[in-house]
């Protein structure tokens, strides 16, 4: 009698196995169907830092969903049949970083485009012609030289210091960050549907600060090789790095104290840069 309820003790317990290793093996099926679900769905991310940077882009959606994360305003929908995300990160270095990770935490970008307005730093630049990034720079992450007191400052000796960080447990040091050469290159073939200005390629510096003292742009441009400068590019492509997400930065000028314009015009910059990026996210598809 022992050895017979043993026996069907034993048989209870292996086809109770059998049925929780089945019901995990089955469970997994929709799971994975719904990850790949996932990744053909990824929408293309474009930020813009004002509404005058992302105004352009909602119209081109017509239809979308405004969706709120703490403060920051995401608008979810489409251009075309291409599913987008278009993220208002509002202005600075703070806010570009935090609205970019939540950005990626909850809507996982194949792509983020980042464009909006911009200085002039390269003197041949003027006001509405358009810079493809093809590298961004920190130019607020400065060290200074020791001076004691009463000696003054030198703002013309100070050294750009590299961005650091952690990539699978080991510090990388930057200098500056690229764009995705291969949207680079998609950026410039559609650079003849921009109408207003010319498209180069160039270098975008980023920095909580808005300089109009003509020999300090005139520095940032000769030590930094700075096209344009701005104030979020380099933290969304530090955290999109992070991730290892291809990244783009797209800058229009609105205004520039170098190149002799007399313009200041952030609304129509804004809104010229806004429609040109709406042509690489279709090239891009």
């Amino acid at each position: 009698m022992k050895k017979i309820a043993k026996s069907k003790i034993f048989g209870v317990l292996l086809f109770s196995a059998l049925f929780i290793v089945g019901c995990s093996t089955a469970e997994k099926k929709p799971r994975e169907s719904r990850n790949r679900q996932k990744n053909t769905d990824q929408p293309i991310a474009i930020q813009g830092a004002m509404d005058v940077e992302v105004a352009a882009l909602l119209d081109e959606m017509k239809d979308y969903k405004v969706e709120k994360h703490g403060n920051y305003t995401f608008y979810v929908g489409k251009i075309g049949d291409i599913p987008v995300v278009v993220s208002k990160t509002e202005i600075g270095m703070v806010h570009a970083a935090a609205s970019t990770t939540l950005l990626i935490e909850k809507y996982h970008p194949k792509t983020i485009i980042n464009q909006g307005t911009a200085g002039g730093h390269d003197p041949h630049l003027h006001v509405f012609d358009t810079v493809i990034g093809t590298e961004v720079i920190n130019i607020g992450n400065l060290r200074t030289e020791y001076l004691g007191e009463d000696q003054g400052m030198k703002p013309d000796t100070w050294i750009f210091m590299p961005t650091r960080m952690m990539e699978n447990g080991e510090e990388k040091q930057y200098e500056s960050f690229q764009s995705d050469p291969e949207l680079v290159k998609i950026a410039l073939s559609v650079a003849d549907k921009y109408k207003y200005g010319k498209v180069v390629e160039g270098k975008v510096g980023s920095a909580d600060f808005w300089n109009r003292e003509i020999d300090r742009i005139h520095w940032f441009h000769e030590k930094a090789g700075t096209s344009v400068e701005e104030m979020e590019a380099a933290s969304v492509a530090q955290v999109a790095k992070g991730y290892n997400i291809p990244y783009l930065a797209v800058r229009t000028v609105s205004n520039s104290e170098v190149s002799g314009d007399n313009i200041e015009d952030l609304e129509t910059a804004g809104q010229y840069g806004a429609e040109f990026a709406v042509e690489i996210v279709k090239a891009i598809g």
